[in-house]
């Protein structure tokens, strides 16, 4: 067996075998005693079809453009959700209506970015990047989010759940990555008696990589031991969720462990839906489903830390009014998105509805865009987390301000 050396580190590192640890600190799940205001945000990635979300039912050229995948009426079988009389939510979706009641749950129609690509990489990457038609941006719009925010932050107030570091995460703010599913308390390499102590033994001056590496095992450890009680607590003997619900649960229960928590990001997949959609049933349905049920879940582990949690859900680019040949949807443009929480002045669809009549189309195809996603972002850097204008433009460069009913979306 060959000695451990520095090289080997980064090696390691680059496998994803210390990803994230440096990024923790020993202090990092220690409770402040203060709530901080938080930012969750979920990207739904492959375009998920807004209009069968939050339902037009209000317009018969819903419809007709939707034969055999639109969502039914209010009141028929497998109907939508009404909502305002005009705007109903699809069933799958039936966990968050309480959200809505209360009013603690909003939409945003006729939204998205103002770039007119296609493409989904490259729509992912400039709503990530914050910066539309702008390839040229080095960092993501969340991590540029964490400095503009009261420091000092602990090296675990920016979660991101998954493999590896989003776009919208990259840049000079550190972020702690969290493995999805039960990976998120699976042991790593580091974990592992002899290579633990090999590598202990190699950082075991007072040098900056070494202090980072001791800072990350310790955070490491205590992250390692709360998720395990906590879930073999709640767990009962049974067995836990699965997919999006027990992500969220991790989250809840970090956050309430931890109220230093202030952003964090999930990514889905699986919303590309150019065959056989489905309409109250079916595959966008079975995906909603679980979406729906693991925002209320979260929402509901929150406890009180909802009251200071905002949840936004968007994603790329939206659907095509009209089915495909296929049953399907094919890439659109406006979009909408989901805002939900206790700052969120809910029980209400934003945003200024074009309609479907063929004249009001995009391109004669497309749901327009009518908000940028950005003005909304930034009314939740405003009303939510504070910042001033000049904070917000180093977040956002070049977007616009929100105007409208846009403005009363988060509650002051």
């Amino acid at each position: 067996m060959h000695a451990i050396n520095r090289r080997d580190v980064l090696a390691l590192g680059a496998a994803g075998l210390c990803a994230g640890l440096v990024k923790l600190g020993p202090a990092a799940w220690a409770a402040t005693g203060a709530a901080n205001k938080r930012l969750v945000v979920v990207f739904l990635r492959g375009a998920v079809d807004g209009l069968n979300i939050v339902v037009p039912h209000g317009e018969e050229a819903y419809y007709l453009a939707r034969p055999t995948i639109a969502i039914p009426r209010p009141g028929s079988e497998m109907g939508a959700i009404d909502l305002d009389g005009h705007f109903g939510l699809h069933p799958a979706l039936s966990a968050l209506k309480p959200f809505w009641d209360e009013r603690s749950l909003a939409f945003v129609q006729a939204s998205g970015s103002p770039d007119i690509t296609r493409s989904h990489f490259d729509a992912q990457d400039y709503m990530e990047s914050g910066t539309p038609g702008r390839k040229t941006t080095a960092d993501g719009w969340m991590n540029r989010l964490l400095t503009q925010l009261p420091g000092p932050h602990a090296p675990t107030s920016a979660l991101s759940f998954g493999p590896t570091l989003p776009r919208i995460m990259a840049g000079p703010a550190s972020i702690a990555n969290v493995p999805l599913g039960r990976a998120a308390t699976a042991q790593l390499p580091l974990d592992r008696p002899l290579i633990n102590a090999a590598f202990d033994k190699l950082y075991a001056s007072n040098d900056s990589l070494s202090r980072a590496y001791q800072e990350g095992i310790a955070s490491h450890k205590k992250v390692m031991t709360d998720l395990q009680t906590e879930m073999m607590e709640a767990d009962n003997g049974a067995p836990s969720a699965i997919g999006f619900a027990q992500d969220t649960e991790h989250l809840a229960r970090l956050i309430t462990q931890n109220p230093a928590v202030e952003l964090a990001f999930f990514a889905l997949g699986g919303w590309d839906t150019h065959v056989n959609q489905g309409a109250a049933e079916g595959q966008l349905a079975q995906r909603l489903k679980p979406l729906g049920e693991g925002l209320a879940g979260l929402a509901k582990g929150l406890g009180p830390s909802y009251r200071d949690t905002v949840i936004l859900v968007v994603s790329e680019f939206g659907r095509t009014v009209h089915e495909n040949g296929n049953r399907g949807t094919d890439h659109g443009h406006g979009n909408v998105m989901w805002v939900m929480g206790g700052p969120v002045s809910g029980g209400k669809v934003y945003g200024a509805w074009p309609g479907l009549a063929g004249e009001d189309l995009y391109e004669g195809r497309d749901l327009p865009i009518t908000t940028d996603f950005r003005s909304v972002v930034k009314s939740i850097l405003a009303a939510h987390l504070n910042l001033n204008t000049d904070q917000a433009e180093a977040v956002l460069p070049g977007a616009p301000a929100a105007t409208g009913d846009i403005t009363a979306l988060i509650g002051t």
